[in-house]
């Protein structure tokens, strides 16, 4: 996807670690983190260039994070994006992340980069970028290496009459926070959605299965 997003003028390195340790992240939130940042880095090579995208195990200290508050010493994945653009000044760094903030004139929406932000703070990480005015950009984004596994997931199964297909669809999305379902539910309903919480996965099938001739997807 992201060669078709970025285009035939730039090239897609990719630098993946040998044995990368994991993180509690939502998946879909990091696809749409590594997404947002390659658009930017496309935008700002309007004549090609190069995109680099790399992930390592660190192990930050003391002394790193007494540099780079309020990061916290310990064991991180970094996912690092670097162009070979057009790169920002120091006053453009210091306002990337806000809300509404761009330099992509009527283009720009200004809330790719606060997203990202959203993203990464809410999986518990945290995100750099180290930039100079023609010489590119790179993004530095640590999350937090977990050892354990995840806790068993709770699910909300999702109806909706999809018209004009003459059965309704039935969906499973499923959520590792319970704290999530209160504004995502609301927000389906609105939508026209049946929402209903099953408490794992094994449940939310034996919904489905009471449910015949209903086509139904996870994810």
């Amino acid at each position: 996807m992201l060669t078709r997003v970025i285009g035939e003028d730039i090239d897609l390195i990719m630098v993946p670690a040998a044995s990368l340790g994991a993180v509690r992240a939502d998946a879909g939130q990091i696809d749409q983190v590594i997404m947002n940042l390659a658009v930017n880095a496309r935008d700002a090579m309007p004549s090609g260039g190069k995109l680099t995208i790399e992930t390592s195990n660190v192990s930050l200290d003391e002394e790193y994070a007494r540099f780079h508050a309020p990061l916290r010493p310990g064991d991180y994945v970094l996912l690092s994006i670097s162009d070979t653009g057009l790169g920002m000044d120091s006053e453009t760094q210091s306002h990337i992340f806000e809300p509404f903030f761009t330099t992509k004139g009527p283009k720009g929406t200004g809330l790719g980069l606060s997203t990202v932000y959203g993203i990464v703070k809410q999986s518990g990480g945290y995100v750099w970028v180290f930039s100079e005015p023609g010489k590119g950009t790179t993004f530095k984004i640590y999350l937090p290496r977990v050892a354990e596994r995840a806790e068993p997931a709770r699910v909300l199964a999702l109806t909706r009459l999809l018209s004009p297909l003459p059965e309704p669809k039935l969906s499973f999305w499923q959520r590792t926070k319970p704290i999530c379902a209160t504004s995502p539910g609301k927000f389906l309903e609105k939508q026209g959605y049946t929402v209903i919480e099953a408490a794992d996965g094994t449940r939310a099938m034996q919904i489905a299965s009471r449910a015949p001739g209903r086509e139904f997807t996870c994810c």
